[in-house]
């Protein structure tokens, strides 16, 4: 009911403090954009925490503050790490936020140490595992330690998908009731609508990878599928787009690319800031990658009706429905991708349309971004001391 049309207008909520804390400000402009200009709506004010990069700007120009974060978003160093937690503590007293939501790894890790006991909640997205949780052995145990004692007396820990949570559950990290559920980021269906398929006469097929170009996203098993492909004499294109040689410790050299390249296997337009015209004009969307939370690149190939491949493994499986969407392959197999691959280069032009708009459809069944947005709100609610 709108405020006018009642006996009494309900009374407008109380503007609150929210602080993110990210280890990158483009993750806040790439992925949480739209809650941000939700919260600035509302009249919160929204200040973001991280190390600072080309997005900070942008973000101020929204109505953002953006607080430079010094940290080493790479590797486990005591020490580091230690001075990373001291220094948000020291940053959360300063700033007094009535709420932080944290994402990424160390964030949320040391973000959720360095807030225990200061009388606001944190409240961590877990968007992925990374390395660590790949790696096994000590740096698995130690990152397990560490999100034990983090997590142990937060209100709300969220997951983007049942295959995190599971495992969180399952070796005691968090509670049954502190899990909750959101479909990743989320996805402005007005911002990627559905693009009709490229003309089958056009040229030849385009298979586009959209990634930070890490080991873990399966990058050098793509470029050894495009090779398998070449190598049957079948034409088609292969496309990288995402940043080389970032700061990350399976990056993949930029050096390594562009070897790549000049061997004519895959074309590399570099990163990107709008990923929508390369969408349009490929046929597939591929992420093979080892592990996801839930993949944006394969919502918003999904959202512009583009059929998808990606490995069978938690958060790829979440995003690609067998058969109905895209395919999947196993994790770090050539092989098991390009045989893929090739069963979608046989299906009829009027199937692989159909895959795409059963894409679309799932993503505005699932995925809308006022999902995901609510969620933050309902926490918010649910959480934050009534004053």
């Amino acid at each position: 009911m709108d405020a006018g049309q009642g006996a009494r207008a309900a009374p407008r909520a109380v503007p609150l403090h929210v602080l993110i804390c990210v280890n990158a400000a483009w993750n806040v402009w790439n992925f949480r954009r739209s809650l941000v200009a939700r919260l600035l709506a509302d009249g919160h004010s929204v200040t973001v925490l991280a190390p600072p990069d080309e997005a900070a700007s942008r973000l101020e120009a929204m109505g953002c503050r953006v607080l430079p974060l010094e940290m080493d978003v790479k590797g486990l160093n005591p020490l580091s790490d230690l001075r990373l937690t001291v220094r948000l503590r020291r940053l959360f007293r300063q700033e007094q936020p009535d709420v932080v939501l944290g994402y990424t790894i160390k964030n949320n890790i040391f973000g959720a140490l360095a807030a225990s006991g200061m009388g606001f909640p944190f409240l961590p997205t877990v968007t992925g595992l990374g390395t660590a949780f790949l790696s096994g052995g000590m740096l698995q145990r130690v990152a397990e330690t560490l999100y034990k004692q983090a997590f142990r007396r937060l209100p709300v820990v969220f997951f983007q998908n049942g295959d995190d949570s599971g495992l969180f559950l399952s070796r005691g990290l968090v509670r049954p009731g502190q899990v909750r559920h959101m479909p990743g980021s989320g996805i402005d269906l007005g911002r990627f609508t559905a693009s009709p398929m490229p003309d089958p006469d056009g040229g030849a097929p385009v298979f586009l990878m959209i990634a930070r170009l890490l080991r873990d996203k399966g990058v050098r098993e793509f470029v050894e599928a495009a090779r398998l492909i070449h190598a049957a004499g079948i034409p088609a294109r292969f496309q990288l787009v995402g940043a080389a040689g970032v700061d990350n410790r399976s990056a993949i050299p930029l050096a390594e690319v562009e070897g790549w390249v000049a061997e004519g296997i895959v074309e590399y337009p570099g990163p990107q800031q709008d990923v929508r015209p390369f969408i349009r004009a490929a046929t597939c969307v591929v992420l093979p990658s080892y592990r996801e939370g839930a993949p944006r690149t394969l919502i918003e190939a999904s959202a512009m009706a583009r059929p998808v491949i990606a490995t069978d493994v938690p958060g790829c499986r979440a995003v690609v429905k067998e058969g109905e969407t895209g395919f999947l392959c196993q994790p770090r197999d050539p092989r098991s991708l390009a045989d893929v691959l090739h069963r979608f280069l046989a299906l009829p032009a009027a199937e692989q349309a159909r895959m795409g708009q059963a894409a679309r459809a799932l993503m505005e069944r699932d995925y809308d971004e006022t999902l995901v947005i609510e969620a933050y709100l309902a926490a918010i609610r649910d959480h934050v001391p009534r004053r």
